[in-house]
């Protein structure tokens, strides 16, 4: 696919960037950059992935799936197409993750092997690798529902090669999944690797992290303090003192009750349950 050098470096940021990060939005910018490419002389896969932003806007999951057909009918070669069929017509699991391999598969193709040389440590910057982005997410996300937790972590760890800035917000399924796996010293070269970041799922990982090295030390209560400090409710949510809702919102404030449900309901919690005597020291430690 023709690039257009006018998106090429559209939103790059440096790696271990110490700015709260931003909550991830499908398109944010893409369409509006895209209003200004010229449409006359636009590839099948460009044309594919109009339809495909049209889909993203669409009212209900019926209308999203027809048009991700529709514009796999203009090109297969439209990542987005899949993603779209993944959340909104695959019934299993099983079915999402054929879908999202899809989509990778596309992704790759319509890239072609120059962009993972030359852009790799930029993606997400570039306009035409979100698609690309987009369903290898779902397709770690996916792998890791299924089990196939080291395929999972191998796809989180290269799309932050890819992405070292993180726009998509990786690096906090990837530190849960590694707490998962009791990888203490990947996690330790993680929080190094993001230092500064001040966000609540950030810092609450943190405080397991320091937990699972010493134990119910200085550090480890100090990291805990830092954690509460930036959201109180997620000791509740985590201890069960209060029930998680059956509907996750869709955006949540910072340091809000929103927030902390959304980190407890994903891997969060899961994190905390896996370490021997954490929610244990939790219940003893948290105000």
């Amino acid at each position: 696919m023709t690039r257009k050098p006018s998106l090429k470096t559209a939103g790059r940021k440096k790696s271990g960037s110490r700015s709260r990060p931003k909550k991830p939005d499908i398109r944010d910018l893409e369409t509006l950059l895209a209003a200004f490419a010229d449409k006359d002389d636009e590839t099948p896969l460009e044309r594919a992935q109009d339809i495909a932003w049209d889909a993203w806007d669409a009212p209900d999951r019926r209308k999203r799936a027809a048009l991700a057909r529709k514009a796999l009918a203009v090109s297969a070669l439209c990542a987005d197409a899949y993603v779209l069929l993944a959340l909104n017509e695959a019934r299993t699991a099983e079915a999402q993750l054929a879908l999202y391999r899809q989509g990778v598969d596309a992704g790759e193709k319509a890239l072609g092997e120059r962009a993972f040389r030359e852009d790799a440590g930029h993606f997400w910057g570039i306009l035409e690798t979100r698609p690309y982005m987009r369903a290898r997410h779902g397709l770690a996300n996916t792998l890791w529902k299924l089990g196939a937790r080291d395929e999972a972590i191998a796809h989180y760890e290269a799309m932050l090669t890819l992405n070292p800035g993180d726009n998509q917000g990786i690096r906090y399924l990837l530190i849960d999944c590694l707490l998962i796996r009791g990888q203490d010293d990947e996690v330790a070269n993680l929080l190094q690797r993001f230092d500064g970041d001040e966000s609540s799922h950030w810092l609450w990982a943190s405080a397991l992290a320091q937990f699972r090295r010493s134990g119910d030390d200085d550090g480890a209560c100090k990291a805990l303090m830092l954690a509460q400090e930036t959201n109180p409710f997620v000791a509740d949510y985590l201890l069960g003192r209060k029930k998680l809702p059956k509907v996750l919102p869709r955006y949540v404030g910072w340091g809000s009750k929103e927030e902390a449900a959304a980190y407890a309901a994903h891997t969060g919690a899961d994190a905390w349950s896996a370490a021997p005597g954490a929610l244990v020291w939790l219940a003893a430690r948290a105000t």
